[in-house]
């Protein structure tokens, strides 16, 4: 669908200036990586006046479904910011054997801290964690990596490690320029797994932003909550990303003059500060069960059959194909788009065309299937790069009939989506962006994943999505969809008309220079 023909192997001017660009353009992202906040020191007991959570373990809030489990997946859509960092919380704290962590950022701002927090904690009662996170993004230090990994419950391996950990900068300017298909080629499965029974998979990486708790930029993301059936195919996934070569423990890569201790007072007094975690969020926590019975007993929990998990496999392509080569969810994608027959609508944060996928949505409205694509605005966009690359042939996309619709930065469906924390903390309300990877097709099947409609997701990043065959589910996300398609948060864009005039002429200007960078690495 997204396979991309641009760059060739003949050497001309053209294709090294494409080159330098690329080089200059992957340099800029190592070198964003920051160093952590160090952890202050403990000065007081902030942990002893919290009360713990239900003694119940999570198989003893699972066996009422015990025999569904066996034969169906229960699925519930997390939409809200809150409620799927609260899941991921709830769940670390009544594991009981294992938890399987797979992101492409997890990053160590203040949602981070917390996370590694519930997931040290896990670990002192004597569950195993494993944690794999890609390497382009990691901001902690190589002395925290391997204080977390002293463990003997914790475990940490770093996927691909070519451009950061470990490295420095000749070792990363050598991978650059002698292995830059390797360079390029991402982990971008996001998937997280308790006692290999409960799953949460979808748009989110670990970091503020993504929980709706950033005070300047926050996305609309999505994902999904899956009990049983499938879940073990995550699973199988995940091991297949963790024994593969491409995977390797942080004390291969890192050494350090210090002996690493497991006392992670510091963490812990971090996490219970009340600055840091207010009360009302860990009560909420704690109510977790109270609010899965409300959202069961709404009819909003479904056990289903014929859920899918779908994901690629490491390494995704072959160095043969360059750039190019696609892989297993992006045949997927192509086939169930292909066979829509009423109506297409999508959420994607980036989008990146190529003719193929242009000539595919074409195909779609010539025999009158609806397509409809939720973006975001050059006002919303938190990737220059990205939106250099839609913009180039946003009126080509246009041509084809697709509605195209880009997302507002002031989107009044953010007042939903956003904390009640947050906005009773903030006197600005931050950025709103649109960061959600779905897709509802014929009101009968809803996609959600990790997987953007741009050329690094089809050729270069492993991607995984969820196929989820409800027409309850269906309508559901389709009409939040429809409901963020609206004029109070998004703007229609024509043939005619378009909304980078939206923002700045600093701005304008900034996506023309990323021109410059080929859309096949976009």
């Amino acid at each position: 669908m997204y396979i991309n023909n641009v760059i060739k192997n003949s050497v001309n001017t053209a294709s090294i200036i494409k080159r330098i660009a690329i080089c200059l353009f992957v340099l800029v992202i190592i070198a964003c990586s920051s160093k952590p906040p160090i952890l202050p020191a403990v000065t007081k007991d902030f942990c002893s006046s919290i009360n713990g959570s239900s003694s119940l373990t999570l198989s003893e809030h699972l066996s009422p479904f015990h025999e569904q489990m066996k034969n169906k997946t229960g699925v519930y859509v997390l939409e809200q910011g809150t409620e799927a960092m609260l899941s991921r919380a709830w769940l670390s704290d009544h594991a009981q054997k294992t938890i399987d962590v797979q992101y492409f950022i997890f990053s160590s701002d203040n949602v981070g801290l917390i996370a590694t927090d519930y997931l040290v904690k896990a670990a002192e009662r004597g569950v195993k964690v494993r944690v794999l996170v890609d390497d382009i993004m990691v901001d902690a230090s190589g002395d925290e990596l391997l204080k977390l990994a002293a463990h003997e419950n914790f475990s940490i391996k770093i996927y691909n490690p070519k451009a950061n950990v470990g490295k420095n900068i000749v070792e990363k300017l050598f991978n650059l320029t002698t292995d830059f298909h390797g360079l390029n080629q991402r982990m971008h499965n996001k998937t997280f797994t308790v006692d290999g029974k409960v799953s949460i998979t979808g748009g989110r990486n670990v970091a503020d932003e993504y929980f709706g708790y950033d005070h300047q930029f926050n996305f609309r993301d999505r994902d999904v909550l899956l009990v049983g059936g499938i879940t073990h195919e995550i699973e199988r996934s995940f091991n297949q990303f963790w024994d593969n070569e491409l995977s390797v423990p942080v004390e291969q890569l890192i050494t350090s003059k210090h002996k690493h201790d497991t006392n992670y007072d510091a963490l812990h007094q971090y996490a219970c500060d009340p600055t840091n975690f207010v009360p009302e969020v860990r009560e909420q926590i704690n109510d977790i069960p109270k609010a899965f019975l409300e959202i069961k007993e709404a009819g909003q929990f479904h056990w289903l059959e014929g859920v899918e998990y779908i994901s690629d496999i490491p390494g995704k392509n072959d160095k043969n194909k360059f750039l190019g080569g696609g892989g297993i969810s992006t045949d997927r994608l192509v086939t169930l788009v292909n066979n829509a027959k009423k109506s297409v609508i999508i959420q994607t944060p980036y989008l990146v065309t190529t003719s193929l996928s242009r000539n595919l949505f074409k195909a779609l409205v010539d025999r009158g299937v609806e397509v409809k694509i939720l973006t975001n605005s050059l006002a919303s966009n938190d990737n220059l790069e990205a939106f250099s690359g839609y913009q180039r042939d946003r009126k080509a996309l246009l041509e084809t009939g697709a509605l195209i619709y880009e997302f507002k930065p002031d989107a009044q469906i953010r007042k939903k989506i956003m904390s009640d924390v947050m906005h009773n903390q903030l006197k600005d309300v931050p950025i709103f962006g649109l960061h959600a990877k779905s897709m509802v097709i014929d009101d009968e099947i809803t996609v959600i994943g990790t997987f953007n409609l741009d050329p690094r997701s089809a050729n270069l990043n492993t991607e995984s999505i969820t196929i989820i065959p409800s027409r309850e589910i269906a309508r559901s996300v389709k009409k939040g969809m429809l409901e963020e398609m609206k004029p109070e948060n998004a703007w229609q864009t024509t043939l005619n008309w378009n909304p980078d005039g939206e923002v700045g002429y600093l701005k304008r200007f900034s996506v023309k220079l990323r021109r410059i960078v080929p859309k096949g690495i976009l």
